[in-house]
């Protein structure tokens, strides 16, 4: 049996076209998700829309649809850039499918029941773009602390959430588990900022709007997006309050909730919390990872600095927007997008370092043998150094993808490829072809660099699937192991440009 490995992002909002920030998060779990599988786990990666509130339904009137026919448009939008930026999801959800919405239903009158949910009147000041309720104190400069845009004061009857009930227990998790909140950061705020001062009880239904899932026993009320979104990652493998699945209690609890750090206090408070209440475990582990923003600060459609990842594939190529994302954005801080870093390491990384070992490699084969390569296992001292990095780059590949630190792992790849350059300017095969005596030593020199590109194409599959297949199509191997194989025999394929050069002067 194959260990399970479960990993999801958040389910993105469905209040307008994602942005190339939005976009980086289900490129990074993609990443993930493929590096568990080319490790032998059975992967489950779950992806998705968040479609119901008060904001979607103010911006369906003001498009002049209903709030279904929005969502539909804008979910279809978001699903098509993340298969644009070809992610391996298992399943994309929706909140609007009728079995989330019958299960959270059941979920609802569930806690309702046991006493973890009671009806009440909220009054506070609420931010309509985050759907959030915020106290006077938690305000910054008298707007909202998420998105420092105006709030309003609002009274309704609701249903309230005992998040109350459950503080003292997730201090204990928390404390007990330290791998559960990463990075440390954000740990760090959510115990000192939120769990220590004392969680208020939490607003769980309106009845302002009804754009959302009917709370069944009393009509006026819907489900506050909140219990309907975090939800999501129950609901869609088969939890069922009256009798849950196989494949639920195959998948539960979740390795990983990939989401932006910007909610992830919905994640490691009030989605523990609501576990708790369904006394079901909680996930292991919910990385709160950092933003994508421009050199002049955050991407918003007012500043006029949004991109979007489908224009970026359509102009620079799917695998190099990958590339970015994925090497630019450190484990813990805030990575910047720029045009012109983005070309320069397409040009420096992609073509110089990647494009030109591989071209060179599969030209000098066929130049000098026809594409035909046996190990003849001539072996001089610079060998033996190549062959001890590629052996260790699966250990190395292995630590920084189980911290998460995703950049770090591909310049470990990277590395190699570095060093096979070198590799070649160490040896130089072009001198070696003059002389009949060395065309052995030649075959071994050549039969290394192929075998140090085949282990690269196999660990560079999670960050750049595409170019990992053309390579390995190039070098025609199937072989998929993890270390130097001194007893292959290769027959090379053409070679063929894996990067185009880009003339920045002309961008």
């Amino acid at each position: 049996m194959k260990e399970k490995y479960y990993i999801s992002t958040a389910i993105a909002y469905t209040s307008g076209k994602p942005h190339i920030g939005n976009t980086y998060e289900i490129v990074l779990a993609d990443a993930i998700a493929r590096y568990k599988r080319l490790k032998g786990y059975d992967v489950y990666f779950q992806t998705g829309t968040d479609e119901h509130g008060e904001k979607i339904e103010l911006k369906a009137r003001e498009a002049g649809i209903t709030p279904k026919e929005f969502v539909d448009n804008v979910a279809k939008e978001i699903k098509s850039i993340w298969d644009i930026m070809n992610t391996s999801y298992d399943k994309f959800v929706r909140t609007t499918d009728e079995q989330h919405e019958k299960v959270v239903q059941k979920i609802f009158k569930k806690m309702f029941d046991k006493g973890d949910i009671y009806l009440g009147e909220y009054k506070g000041l609420y931010c309509t773009p985050c759907e959030s309720f915020w106290t006077e104190s938690q305000l910054v400069d008298g707007k909202c602390p998420d998105c420092g845009r105006d709030v309003e004061l609002k009274a309704e009857e609701a249903y309230f959430f005992k998040l109350s009930k459950y503080q003292d227990k997730l201090i204990e998790y928390i404390e007990n588990h330290p791998e559960f909140i990463e990075p440390e950061s954000r740990k760090n705020e959510m115990v000192n900022n939120f769990l220590k001062p004392g969680l208020q009880d939490l607003c769980v239904s309106r009845t302002s709007f009804d754009w959302g899932i009917p709370v069944d026993f009393d009509s006026k009320h819907v489900v506050y997006v909140w219990l309907d979104a975090l939800t999501n990652y129950i609901t869609n493998i088969g939890y069922d309050p009256d009798g849950s699945s196989e494949e639920f209690n195959k998948w539960w609890p979740a390795d990983l909730h990939l989401i932006g750090k910007d909610i992830i206090r919905f994640h490691t408070i009030y989605w523990p919390c609501f576990l708790m209440s369904l006394e079901l475990p909680l996930p292991k582990q919910v990385f709160g990872h950092p933003w994508l923003i421009m050199s002049d600060g955050k991407m918003s459609k007012s500043r006029g600095n949004v991109i979007y990842a489908d224009d970026l594939v359509n102009e620079f190529g799917v695998d190099a927007v990958r590339y970015y994302v994925l090497h630019e954005i450190p484990f813990a801080s805030d990575g910047v997008f720029t045009r012109d870093l983005l070309m320069e390491r397409i040009n420096g990384d992609l073509v110089n370092i990647l494009g030109n070992l591989v071209n060179r490699t599969i030209s000098m084969a066929k130049k000098y043998f026809e594409s035909h390569l046996e190990n003849k296992k001539v072996v001089e001292e610079v060998d033996n150094e190549l062959i001890t990095m590629i052996n260790a780059l699966e250990e190395k590949v292995e630590t920084k993808m189980n911290n998460l630190e995703i950049g770090g792992a591909i310049d470990e790849i990277f590395e190699v490829f570095r060093r096979s350059n070198k590799y070649i300017d160490e040896t130089t095969p072009w001198s070696l072809a003059k002389e009949e005596n060395k065309k052995d030593r030649l075959e071994t020199v050549l039969y290394n660099l192929i075998e140090a590109i085949r282990v690269c194409a196999v660990f560079i599959e999670p960050f750049l699937p595409e170019t990992s297949e053309r390579i390995l199509n190039q070098i025609h191997s199937s072989d998929k192991s993890f270390r130097y194989n001194e007893n292959s025999i290769y027959d090379l394929n053409e070679a063929e440009i894996l990067f185009q050069r880009i003339d920045i002067s002309q961008k």
